[in-house]
This record gives structure tokens, C-alpha cells and sequence, in this order.
């Protein structure tokens, strides 16, 4: 048989696909002259957002930031302050901010698009009942806000932006889009309003990071404090010394070197038992410290537990691992990968680039911010904090939930929890997601919920946030909460059986060594609990030479990195093992199994690796 006509080659065979494309198409335009229907094909509605902004209307606009901490907030405003935009950072969206983006918004929407909708139309509602005219208002002012972020309805916060300023009476209001891909979203010509250079980057990394090391020893130090308050005081005053050097462009690492001073003088007692609790789930609603996710944090504070956040440069570690990953794996599409510019062709394309070059360039760019991380993290007293290993949180999730798998978090919720667990991080983890948001209540807790099944040591519970029903979340904390207490009293019994002290001797030795008793010492990681830690810390020093002894050979051998090294190899085969053993038919995985399948039916529990031995965790 032949694929083209004998009687003429420049004819269509009837069986080829071009030919039955050309019937259908045929098809379709006699039914639509048939039927009355437009023969042209319609034009797509399309939502207009005004986004002028030029470099000449700099002067007199005020560029309106919001969504992250109040610090990053707060530190964002003042970097650009700096470097001479007119900047001004809203409060923290609460509950008359939901009520504004519920009037105004569409209906369904998530918690994060009715709160950060919500609370741009509170403000400049606020503008118009102090006297300010619509037209000065959206002459004098413009947002900035996050774009698209996989599957998800954050995609649509622009529009929803849009359609709530119009039906407020705001139409025509600047709304800048930042897209995780795409850079900002402005008017170009005359010049841009937002100009993307090297001062911009630098300022806002910075601030980023520095909101993150601040907010890290935050929530260190402030369960601890002996003198209620303290640690709230020195924050306030952290902050104000660190805007004012961003924004008079005085020395940045002067200002940390007093910050670190402030915060030093807040007295801590570490020897009282508090469960840690991990704080994961939607980047917005973990993120938030205000009624967004019903004041979690603080909430967690007041029932007795340090929470454990996680932190924006986490993120950007999490983005440039997506570029890493995908630039590897649309390598392989090379040669039928089409360029943007042709028919079909994908803005993500390689076609014409230096794969090379780009995977260097994010490599690079890994490095550099893990540096100024630490830089930071070193300058302020954030001892002993470890960035995450992108490479490592996707091993383990991926037997659970493919990386390809985008939107919210991905698998990076997967890969935390398991990590938790395993590794004794803390006594509790704690996902909180906006209500019906499907990345990550539709997809990761379905699969988080296998995990727990297969780590029952494992205290586990995601909430949903919708901007009511704070009292039953609050009392399905507790419930969950007061489990975590027990294990973390369990813990420091243990750690006292195991060094042969007592909670009054570990004090007693404190006293003797108040350097171990600052605000910024963190005790090397064994158990979920800060106590804990810092017990079997005081039991390893009470022998001095043998401390120091074993702490030269471990920083000779690279015993520690060893031991993380081993742990993730473990880790990583029991996660495959049970991800295989649940894709067989009538398979019922109840616990971890162990390596060798014939030992998994006597499986108690899964074991923690690297024993009682010091393991460098990531946070």
C-alpha cells in the first residue's frame, strides 16, 4: 500500500492526515452556513488591565506592595525607598479585607484572592473616604502583585484584581503583574516605571532575606523569653534599624551588627519543653500572619509550641530548581522542540540556547544565594540553619508525587513532611491551604495522608482556611497539639535517661555556661523538641575533652555530612519500596518497610536514621 496518489503526487492521499483535516474543516463551514452560525472565527474576550506606568509618572506615583510578612513587607518599602520609588506597604490583610474581596470579588474564590483583593480595595477606599477624588487616587497610585502559578486560581488574581476595583469605582487602576516566569508585566516605550537592573534585584533579594533571617529568630527566641514581650520589643526595633539603613542607604551590615546586639539582650529558657511544630502548605496562607490563616502562628505560641516556618528564599531555591529540572528534561526535545516564533512552538523552548550555558547560569545563581543567605543568617545570629536541598526534597516526594506535578508548592509539601517525620524535625507538622485550593488540599493531602499511614509516630494535620471557623480550627489544633506535648515531654525524659542528668542539673550547668543559654545558640539536632536538643547537648559537653575530640574528628571527616548522606539513601529506598509495594494489586501498606522485603511485616515503626548521632537537618 501507498501513502500518496500514483495518478498525481501533488494531490492529497484520502487516508493522509492533511486530507481529513481539509474534509473536516469543509465540513465545518457548510454546518455553520447551514446552521446561520459566523463563519469567522469569534475573538476572545479578553480583560484589559491598565498597566501604564512610565519612568516620568515615577514621581508622583506611589507604588502599593502587600502578601508576604509584615517584615518583608516593611523591609521591601524601604529597599526601594532607597534606590528613589515612592513605596508604601499595606497592612496585613484581616477579616474587613476578606469582607471587601467577598462584596467586590467573584464567587469561589480562594482565601488569598478575597484577602489580597480584598485589602487593595480597603485601602484605596480609605483614600477616597479621606477626601482623595477616584481620579487622583488611580493617577497617583500603583499595585504590584504576584501572577500565575501553575493550576491553580492564582493565575486569575489580575483579573479578579480588575473586575473588584471596577465594580468598587476604581476602574482604571494600575495593576503590575509579576509572573514567576515572565518578570513584570508594564508598559514600555517611554521608558518603564519599574526598571528591572541590578539596584532593584539587589535591594529586594536583600530585603527578602533579611525579612527571612529576622522572622527565623523571631519565632526562635520568642517561645523561650523569660520576660514576656522582650523579644517583640527588640523585633520592632530590628526593623526600624534596618528600613531606615535601607532606606538612607547607610551601612546594611552596621545595621545588622546592631540588630543582632538588640536582639541578644532578650533573656531565653530553653530548658522548658515546647513541641516544635512545622508550619507547611500554600505559599500564601503559611506565609501570612494575620486572619489569612487565623494568626497561626502566634496562636501556636500561646497554646505553648515554637513554630517552625518556612521561609520566601526556600521559594526562590524552589524556583530555580524548576529551571534546573526542566531545562534537563526538554534537553531531550532538542531537534523537535519548536521555537516561540514558529507554528506551535513553546515559550519554554531550547531550541538556539546553550543548554550549558543556562543549567551554569542557574547553578551559579544557586550558589550566589545560598551565600548571601548565610552571609545574612551568620551576620544576625541565625546559627546552625540550613537551606533546604531542592535535589533532596524531590527524591524522596517524587516516589509519591511525580516533580513534574506543578502548582502551589508541587511536591515540596511531600518531601517536607517526609523529612519531618524521618528525621524527627518536629513533634508536629501542620499543613495549612485556602479552602478547595487544588494543588495542595485536592492533590498533596491526599498523598499526605498515605505518608502519616506509613510513619504513625508522625503527628499530622492540615486545616483549611477560609476566613471563618476559626474556633474549630483552632480546637482541631489543640487536640493535635496536645499529642505533641506528650512526645516532646517523652523526648526530654528520654534525653535525661540517656545523659544521666537531671532538668535541674542541665540548668545548673547552664549557669556555669551562658553562652549555651543566649538567644541565638541552637543545640545540634536529635529530637523534634528544643529541649530535647539542648539536653543532650549539655550531656555530650560535660565531658569537655571528649567533646572537643569528637568535634575535631567530625569536622575532619565530614562524619556529619556522612551521616545526612546515608540517612537520605535510607530514606530514599524506603520511599520507593512503599510507593512500589502500593501500586500492587490489594496492597495495604501500614507502616515504612524496611529494605529487605522479609523483614517488613515485623516493622514496628520506621526507623530514624543516623541514630542518636548528631544529623545536620534542613529547615
Amino acid at each position: 500500500m501507498t501513502t500518496t496518489n500514483d495518478n498525481n503526487g501533488t494531490n492529497l492521499d484520502a487516508m493522509s492526515l492533511e486530507a481529513i483535516e481539509a474534509e473536516l474543516k469543509q465540513f465545518e463551514l457548510e454546518e455553520r452556513k447551514r446552521l446561520g452560525l459566523p463563519i469567522e472565527g469569534a475573538k476572545h474576550w479578553f480583560d484589559e488591565v491598565p498597566r501604564t506606568f512610565t519612568r516620568d509618572q515615577r514621581e508622583h506615583t506611589t507604588v502599593l506592595v502587600s502578601g508576604l510578612t509584615m517584615a518583608h513587607d516593611l523591609f521591601v518599602q524601604a529597599a526601594l525607598r532607597g534606590i528613589g520609588y515612592k513605596v508604601l506597604a499595606m497592612d496585613t490583610p484581616d477579616n474587613d479585607a476578606l469582607q471587601y474581596g467577598r462584596e467586590y470579588g467573584n464567587r469561589g474564590q480562594c482565601n488569598p484572592t478575597y484577602f489580597t483583593v480584598g485589602n487593595l480595595v480597603k485601602y484605596l477606599d480609605g483614600l477616597r473616604s479621606r477626601g482623595m477624588s477616584k481620579d487622583d487616587i488611580v493617577k497617583n497610585h500603583v499595585f504590584v502583585t504576584a501572577g500565575a502559578c501553575g493550576p491553580c486560581r492564582f493565575g486569575t488574581y489580575v483579573t479578579e484584581y480588575r473586575k473588584a476595583l471596577r465594580d468598587s469605582g476604581f476602574d482604571g487602576f494600575r495593576v503590575l503583574l509579576f509572573q514567576q516566569t515572565g518578570g513584570l508585566k508594564q508598559a514600555t516605550g517611554e521608558g518603564v516605571g519599574l526598571e528591572m537592573n541590578p539596584a532593584f534585584f539587589w535591594g529586594l533579594i536583600r530585603a527578602i532575606m533579611i525579612g527571612d533571617v529576622l522572622n527565623s529568630l523571631g519565632y526562635r527566641i520568642r517561645p523561650y523569653e523569660v520576660e514576656p514581650g522582650a523579644a517583640d520589643r527588640a523585633l520592632e526595633i530590628s526593623k526600624r534599624i534596618i528600613s531606615d539603613a535601607f532606606e538612607h542607604n547607610t551601612s546594611l551590615p552596621l545595621a545588622l551588627f546592631k540588630v543582632r546586639r538588640e536582639l541578644g539582650k532578650v533573656k531565653v529558657d530553653r530548658t522548658r519543653v515546647k513541641p516544635r511544630v512545622g508550619i507547611i502548605g500554600e505559599f500564601w496562607a503559611m506565609t501570612t500572619e494575620g486572619d489569612g490563616n487565623y494568626g497561626l502562628q502566634r496562636f501556636l505560641e500561646a497554646e505553648g509550641a515554637e513554630p517552625d516556618i518556612q521561609i520566601v528564599t526556600a521559594w526562590l531555591l524552589y524556583m530555580i530548581w524548576q529551571g534546573r529540572y526542566d531545562t534537563v528534561q526538554r534537553a531531550d526535545l532538542r531537534g523537535v522542540d519548536a521555537g516561540k516564533d514558529e507554528k506551535g512552538g513553546s515559550k519554554f523552548s531550547l531550541k538556539g540556547v546553550d543548554v550549558r550555558k543556562r543549567r551554569a547560569s542557574l547553578w551559579a545563581g544557586e550558589k550566589v544565594l545560598r551565600g548571601l543567605f548565610q552571609t545574612i543568617a551568620t551576620a544576625m545570629g541565625l546559627n546552625d540553619y540550613h537551606l533546604p536541598d531542592m535535589n533532596q526534597i524531590a527524591e524522596v516526594s517524587h516516589a509519591f508525587y511525580d516533580n513534574n506535578l506543578r502548582g502551589g508548592e508541587g511536591h515540596m509539601e511531600i518531601g517536607k513532611l517526609i523529612q519531618n517525620v524521618a528525621y524527627s524535625k518536629v513533634n508536629m507538622t501542620l499543613s495549612v491551604k485556602p479552602f478547595g485550593c487544588m494543588p495542595s488540599s485536592s492533590v498533596s493531602d491526599g498523598i499526605q495522608s498515605f505518608i502519616t499511614e506509613l510513619y504513625p509516630q508522625g503527628i499530622f494535620l492540615p486545616i483549611e482556611t477560609n476566613g471563618d471557623g476559626a474556633v474549630n480550627v483552632y480546637s482541631r489544633v489543640q487536640m493535635q497539639l496536645f499529642k505533641a506535648k506528650q512526645q516532646a515531654q517523652k523526648e526530654v525524659d528520654k534525653a535525661l535517661a540517656d545523659v544521666g542528668m537531671t532538668m535541674d542539673e542541665v540548668r545548673g550547668y547552664l549557669a556555669k555556661h551562658p553562652a549555651m543559654a543566649s538567644a541565638f545558640h541552637r543545640a545540634p539536632h536529635m529530637a523534634g523538641c528544643t529541649a530535647a536538643d539542648l539536653v543532650y547537648e549539655v550531656g555530650a559537653r560535660k565531658n569537655r575533652f571528649a567533646y572537643l575530640k569528637e568535634r575535631v574528628i567530625a569536622q575532619v571527616t565530614g562524619k556529619a555530612e556522612k551521616s545526612h548522606a546515608e540517612a537520605h539513601e535510607r530514606l530514599l529506598q524506603i520511599a520507593r519500596n512503599a510507593a512500589a509495594r502500593t501500586r500492587k494489586k490489594n496492597s495495604i501498606v501500614s507502616v515504612a518497610p524496611e529494605l529487605d522485603p522479609a523483614t517488613v511485616e515485623d516493622a514496628a515503626r520506621p526507623p530514624v536514621p543516623a541514630g542518636r548521632k548528631s544529623l545536620k537537618v534542613v529547615n
